[in-house]
């Protein structure tokens, strides 16, 4: 949720961020994990086969490359993302699957209500506007989709003052 410099013939940037998932463990610390785990499970496959027990040797491959499934799929659905931008014209959402798919969305800022739910220990984000509502921010955890909520609505009341002001 970074703001972008701008140079004077651009028009007002109110809001720029970009929503990703969270991924406590980095792709360095991925391999680390992996080639201990490999380590551990080649001793032991080893270790079974010297005492006779050779067709356990294969289980121990079978769960390293189980983990390894595991976090590949965890790493890809971190490349799904969000941009939502507020400018002086609109405000305009980006997401981006898994898949790289992309889809837009334009809204008039004056329309746009931030609707933001809690129900216990979760809660939920939607921009609606004309009757219909589009989530933001739903591979957020909670915290931070509750702060990114609160900026959203800080940029679009710095919006309207702009445009009374203006």
């Amino acid at each position: 949720m970074a703001e972008l410099e701008q140079s004077p013939e651009e028009p007002p940037l109110f809001l720029d961020a970009l929503l990703q998932p969270h991924r406590s463990l980095p792709p360095r610390g991925f391999a680390v994990i992996m080639a201990v785990l490999a380590a551990l499970s080649l001793v032991a496959g080893v270790t079974c086969v010297l005492v006779g027990a050779w067709p356990v040797f294969g289980f121990f491959g079978l769960d390293v490359a189980l983990v390894y499934l595991a976090f590949r799929a965890s790493y890809r659905s971190a490349r799904r993302s969000e941009r939502v931008r507020l400018t002086e014209r609109s405000l305009t959402v980006e997401q981006v699957s898994v898949r790289g798919e992309r889809l837009h969305w334009r809204f008039e800022p004056y329309w746009i209500r931030v609707v933001f739910e809690e129900k216990g220990d979760a809660n939920s984000l939607s921009l609606a506007s004309h009757g219909r509502a589009l989530p933001v921010g739903s591979f957020l955890a909670p915290d931070t989709r509750r702060r990114f909520a609160a900026s959203l609505s800080a940029a679009l009341d710095r919006w309207r003052a702009f445009v009374a002001g203006g």
